[in-house]
Protein backbone atom coordinates (compact mmCIF):
# COMPACT_ATOMS: atom_id res chain seq x y z
CA UNK A 1 0.00 0.00 0.00
CA UNK A 2 1.40 3.06 -0.91
CA UNK A 3 -0.35 6.68 1.35
CA UNK A 4 0.26 9.37 -0.11
CA UNK A 5 1.38 12.32 2.61
CA UNK A 6 0.91 15.62 0.01
CA UNK A 7 -2.10 16.80 2.81
CA UNK A 8 0.13 16.62 5.84
CA UNK A 9 3.68 17.54 4.90
CA UNK A 10 3.42 21.22 5.52
CA UNK A 11 0.42 21.11 7.50
CA UNK A 12 1.50 21.16 11.24
CA UNK A 13 -0.28 18.83 13.50
CA UNK A 14 -2.01 16.83 10.70
CA UNK A 15 -2.81 13.29 10.70
CA UNK A 16 -3.51 10.36 7.86
CA UNK A 17 -4.82 7.24 9.41
CA UNK A 18 -3.92 3.95 7.45
CA UNK A 19 -5.41 0.55 8.59
CA UNK A 20 -5.05 -2.86 6.10
CA UNK A 21 -4.07 -6.28 5.39
CA UNK A 22 -0.31 -7.94 4.17
CA UNK A 23 0.09 -10.74 2.50
CA UNK A 24 3.39 -12.09 4.17
CA UNK A 25 2.85 -15.85 3.38
CA UNK A 26 5.57 -15.96 0.49
CA UNK A 27 8.54 -15.42 3.28
CA UNK A 28 10.99 -17.86 4.15
CA UNK A 29 12.60 -18.11 7.24
CA UNK A 30 14.98 -21.13 7.37
CA UNK A 31 12.90 -22.67 5.01
CA UNK A 32 9.70 -22.66 6.91
CA UNK A 33 7.12 -20.12 6.19
CA UNK A 34 5.43 -18.72 9.56
CA UNK A 35 3.36 -15.56 8.32
CA UNK A 36 0.44 -18.09 6.86
CA UNK A 37 -2.47 -15.68 8.38
CA UNK A 38 -2.29 -11.80 6.74
CA UNK A 39 -0.55 -9.51 8.90
CA UNK A 40 -2.81 -6.76 10.05
CA UNK A 41 -1.74 -3.17 9.61
CA UNK A 42 -3.01 0.16 12.14
CA UNK A 43 -2.00 3.27 12.69
CA UNK A 44 -0.69 7.14 11.06
CA UNK A 45 1.45 9.42 10.07
CA UNK A 46 1.77 12.37 11.92
CA UNK A 47 3.13 15.73 10.96
CA UNK A 48 4.96 16.92 14.48
CA UNK A 49 6.33 20.28 13.86
CA UNK A 50 7.41 19.64 10.18
CA UNK A 51 8.82 15.75 11.23
CA UNK A 52 6.59 13.24 10.04
CA UNK A 53 6.24 10.28 12.27
CA UNK A 54 4.99 6.96 11.44
CA UNK A 55 3.15 5.23 14.64
CA UNK A 56 1.33 1.70 13.91
CA UNK A 57 0.93 -1.94 14.79
CA UNK A 58 1.11 -4.70 12.81
CA UNK A 59 0.36 -7.91 14.11
CA UNK A 60 -0.46 -11.79 12.55
CA UNK A 61 -0.87 -15.25 13.77
CA UNK A 62 2.32 -17.11 13.75
CA UNK A 63 2.10 -21.19 12.55
CA UNK A 64 5.28 -22.22 14.61
CA UNK A 65 7.15 -25.51 15.04
CA UNK A 66 9.35 -25.44 18.51
CA UNK A 67 13.06 -25.96 17.89
CA UNK A 68 13.47 -28.26 20.76
CA UNK A 69 10.15 -30.87 20.59
CA UNK A 70 9.17 -30.30 16.90
CA UNK A 71 5.78 -29.82 18.23
CA UNK A 72 3.50 -27.22 15.32
CA UNK A 73 2.04 -24.24 17.57
CA UNK A 74 0.70 -21.19 17.22
CA UNK A 75 1.47 -17.24 18.65
CA UNK A 76 0.64 -13.92 18.47
CA UNK A 77 2.93 -11.66 16.86
CA UNK A 78 2.79 -7.84 17.23
CA UNK A 79 5.46 -5.15 15.83
CA UNK A 80 5.38 -1.26 16.76
CA UNK A 81 5.97 0.61 14.04
CA UNK A 82 7.92 3.40 15.13
CA UNK A 83 9.77 5.83 12.16
CA UNK A 84 10.27 8.65 11.26
CA UNK A 85 9.67 9.51 7.18
CA UNK A 86 11.75 12.32 5.43
CA UNK A 87 11.62 13.32 1.36
CA UNK A 88 15.34 13.07 1.69
CA UNK A 89 18.02 11.90 3.78
CA UNK A 90 20.86 14.65 4.94
CA UNK A 91 23.22 12.10 5.64
CA UNK A 92 23.62 8.71 4.45
CA UNK A 93 24.49 7.33 8.04
CA UNK A 94 20.66 7.57 9.21
CA UNK A 95 19.75 4.74 7.55
CA UNK A 96 16.27 4.28 10.06
CA UNK A 97 14.39 7.16 8.42
CA UNK A 98 12.28 5.95 5.53
CA UNK A 99 12.56 7.99 2.38
CA UNK A 100 9.16 8.97 0.37
CA UNK A 101 8.81 8.32 -2.93
CA UNK A 102 7.61 11.95 -4.21
CA UNK A 103 5.02 12.43 -1.60
CA UNK A 104 4.38 8.75 -1.50
CA UNK A 105 5.06 6.02 1.95
CA UNK A 106 5.41 2.69 0.03
CA UNK A 107 4.12 1.10 3.65
CA UNK A 108 4.60 -2.50 2.61
CA UNK A 109 8.04 -2.15 2.31
CA UNK A 110 7.89 -0.43 5.81
CA UNK A 111 5.68 -3.01 7.40
CA UNK A 112 7.60 -5.72 6.11
CA UNK A 113 11.12 -4.84 7.00
CA UNK A 114 9.99 -4.14 10.34
CA UNK A 115 8.35 -7.48 10.54
CA UNK A 116 11.72 -9.67 9.51
CA UNK A 117 13.29 -7.87 11.78
CA UNK A 118 11.26 -8.76 14.20
CA UNK A 119 11.21 -12.09 13.86
CA UNK A 120 12.77 -14.76 16.68
CA UNK A 121 15.69 -16.48 15.26
CA UNK A 122 14.56 -19.74 17.84
CA UNK A 123 11.39 -20.52 18.61
CA UNK A 124 9.75 -22.75 21.88
CA UNK A 125 6.60 -23.79 22.45
CA UNK A 126 7.32 -22.80 25.93
CA UNK A 127 9.73 -21.58 28.25
CA UNK A 128 10.51 -24.58 29.93
CA UNK A 129 10.38 -27.02 26.52
CA UNK A 130 12.62 -29.64 27.92
CA UNK A 131 12.96 -31.26 24.01
CA UNK A 132 13.82 -34.50 22.71
CA UNK A 133 15.82 -37.40 23.86
CA UNK A 134 19.20 -37.29 22.22
CA UNK A 135 19.30 -41.33 21.87
CA UNK A 136 15.64 -42.53 21.48
CA UNK A 137 13.92 -39.23 20.40
CA UNK A 138 11.16 -39.54 23.46
CA UNK A 139 9.41 -36.19 23.96
CA UNK A 140 10.65 -35.54 27.30
CA UNK A 141 7.78 -32.89 27.88
CA UNK A 142 5.63 -36.05 28.58
CA UNK A 143 8.38 -37.41 30.90
CA UNK A 144 11.26 -38.95 31.47
CA UNK A 145 12.48 -41.74 28.90
CA UNK A 146 13.82 -44.81 29.62
CA UNK A 147 17.61 -44.06 28.22
CA UNK A 148 20.36 -44.60 30.67
CA UNK A 149 22.67 -41.87 31.06
CA UNK A 150 25.79 -41.22 29.43
CA UNK A 151 28.97 -42.27 31.26
CA UNK A 152 32.13 -40.33 31.28
CA UNK A 153 34.80 -42.71 29.25
CA UNK A 154 36.65 -41.44 31.98
CA UNK A 155 34.90 -42.57 34.67
CA UNK A 156 33.92 -46.27 32.66
CA UNK A 157 35.57 -48.49 35.15
CA UNK A 158 34.10 -46.68 38.18
CA UNK A 159 30.77 -47.49 36.57
CA UNK A 160 31.31 -51.13 36.19
CA UNK A 161 32.21 -51.17 39.48
CA UNK A 162 29.07 -49.81 40.97
CA UNK A 163 26.67 -51.91 38.33
CA UNK A 164 28.76 -55.14 39.84
CA UNK A 165 27.86 -53.80 43.44
CA UNK A 166 24.37 -53.35 42.45
CA UNK A 167 24.26 -56.93 40.69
Amino acid sequence: MRLDLRDIIHVPDARKEFRFQLDLSQLDFFGRRPIAHPVLVEGGVTNHAGALVLEGTASSQLELICDRCGKSFTREKTVTLDSLVAQKLEDEENDEILLLDGTELDLDEAVTTAFVLEMDAKNLCSDDCKGLCAKCGADLNLGPCGCRPDVDPRLAALAQLLDKDAE
